[in-house]
């Protein structure tokens, strides 16, 4: 589990929704760890839940496969890389300007995450959108998601794609079941992993401002950035400068860099984290700061896969919530279509060249199935000369 998620980690470029194309690839394509109807319920879920929901996808993959110790090996692997580079960038080790990672570079990069979103969208919908009714859906579901962005958008869509489901669609058969082997915590611990959630929720700042700890601190607003955040890194960060930006702290030029060097590193965006804490004044400076700050920002997402995954995957075995589960999915496609869109077209595809090189990259993937990771380090290059 964590080689396959270290693989991810090293060459999953493009932000989350070129995440999940990439763990749909490896999971249900390549693997079969997980069936197609698994891995959008999955989806889903972690659409609901606040955090990175590419990285919470990561962890409820690796805990139905192996369990807690599979889903600690499946985060470290996919976190490791990003968050080694923005503890590097922090020491001054890896400079924006002349390591290489900007340019045509990075534009190479984005157009390989823009083949490999147009890649997965089209292959879940082959696969979740079968008849008429859910490609209707999917596509209601793109333009609703693309008239209201944002978290509370995405939520929407998703609710209105279960209650559409729940009328209107009929499966037929015995639901999906996991494969044999498939771990799901027990009641009493998601109960408890929940409770802890809230606890750590509530408690934190009260005892951050009692105890004056810098530590403490730290811990206490990286944890609430995780927690109460819904629509990945890119939202996150605002309240983690209005957090760490002030008299004190860290200075708007020295967050706005790192934030640039986020962008360029593979992996999860909230490996920024690791960048905060390194840098952030007081005796948790560097490697300990960075450590500290990046599992405050993913414990959250940590404790609530674990709380809902069980409650989740034995509610897709009642038949009327299979067929709420089908609108369900279908509007995911639609969401994944719509963020397609915006952002990945319209900040990768900027020339004339970014479009064939996208159409290259898309070729090698799809009809070659040549691996993912050979075709981000063949746009990187491509997009080197190109771009």
């Amino acid at each position: 589990m964590f080689l396959v998620f270290l693989r991810l980690g090293l060459t999953s470029f493009g932000g989350p929704v070129a995440h999940l194309g990439f763990f749909r690839e490896e999971l249900v394509g390549r693997r079969r760890w997980l069936s197609e109807e698994s891995y959008a319920s999955l989806v889903a879920l972690c659409q609901f839940l606040p955090g990175p929901a590419s990285s919470q996808v990561g962890m409820a993959a690796g805990l139905l496969r192996a369990g807690p110790a599979g889903m600690a090996a499946a985060w470290v692997g996919f976190t490791l890389p990003s968050a080694l580079l923005m503890l590097a960038f922090a020491y001054g080790v890896m400079h924006a300007d002349n390591a290489g990672i900007g340019g045509g570079w990075l534009n190479g990069l984005k157009v390989a995450a823009a083949a490999i979103v147009a890649d997965a969208v089209l292959a879940m919908a082959r696969t979740l959108c079968p008849d008429r009714p859910r490609r209707s859906l999917a596509l209601l579901a793109a333009a609703m998601a693309a008239l209201l962005p944002g978290a509370f958008g995405q939520i929407g869509v998703i609710v209105g794609g279960a209650l559409i489901g729940l009328a209107f669609i009929r499966l037929d058969g015995t639901p999906v079941r996991e494969p044999a082997g498939t771990y799901l915590p027990g009641r009493a611990a998601s109960v408890a992993a929940f409770a802890l959630f809230v606890v750590l929720l509530v408690g934190l700042p009260l005892l951050a401002q009692t105890s004056g700890n810098a530590g403490i601190a730290l811990f206490d607003t990286l944890y609430r950035a995780g927690a109460l955040v819904f629509g990945g890194g890119h939202v996150v960060l605002p309240l983690i400068e209005a957090e760490v930006v002030k008299p004190g702290g860290l200075t708007r030029e020295v967050f706005l860099a790192g934030y640039g060097a986020a962008q360029a590193v593979p992996g999860p965006l909230f490996s920024f984290a690791a960048y905060v804490g390194a840098m952030m004044p007081g005796s948790l400076q560097g490697v300990a700061g960075g450590l500290l700050a990046l599992v405050a920002a993913f414990l959250p997402s940590a404790l609530l896969v674990f709380a809902a995954l069980r409650f989740w995957t034995r509610l897709a075995a009642n038949r009327r919530v299979r067929d709420g589960l089908a609108g369900v999915n279908a509007a995911v496609v639609g969401l994944l279509g719509a963020a397609f869109w915006d952002p990945v077209v319209t900040s990768s595809i900027t020339s004339g060249r970014a479009f064939a090189l996208a159409l290259l990259a898309y070729l090698a993937l799809a009809l070659w199935r040549v691996p993912a990771w050979a075709v981000v380090a063949g746009a990187a290059l491509g997009g080197a000369f190109l771009l």
